[in-house]
């Protein structure tokens, strides 16, 4: 059982990864009430949750571990209850003792929600 598999809060969100390959993952969220901030759309921590879970997976994929030690999100569109959003997690330089991880969030239009950039180190 990977790591990712026993993230307990992950799980608790509602995040569901749905495919892992080599520096890829996939996994998508349905977005209930207790999502929402005071506005009535997806509080951007929920969003955060998704992408930082989505960016360990495809950082993890490899024979050692990565933890995160940076990340930067943006929030470009909104959603709110009942929307499911699907996070696709790429690296982008798959060497060295740091990663860099780019993880689109989009809504079932296909329209970007967010965008987030994260930063592993890898312990080999």
């Amino acid at each position: 059982m990977s790591s990712i598999d026993r993230d307990k809060f992950a799980r608790h969100c509602g995040v569901e990864i749905l495919e892992t390959a080599d520096g890829y993952a996939k996994a998508r969220m349905k977005i209930a009430n207790e999502h929402l901030n005071g506005l009535d759309m997806t509080h951007g921590g929920a969003l955060f949750t998704l992408a930082d879970t989505t960016f360990a997976a495809a950082a993890n994929t490899h024979d050692f571990d990565a933890v995160a030690v940076n990340a930067n999100v943006s929030f470009l569109k909104p959603t709110t209850a009942g929307d499911e959003v699907v996070a696709e997690a790429r690296e982008v330089n798959p060497r060295g003792r740091l990663g860099c991880v780019k993880v689109d969030i989009t809504d079932s239009s296909g329209d970007t929600v967010a965008v987030f950039e994260g930063l592993a180190y890898r312990k080999f």
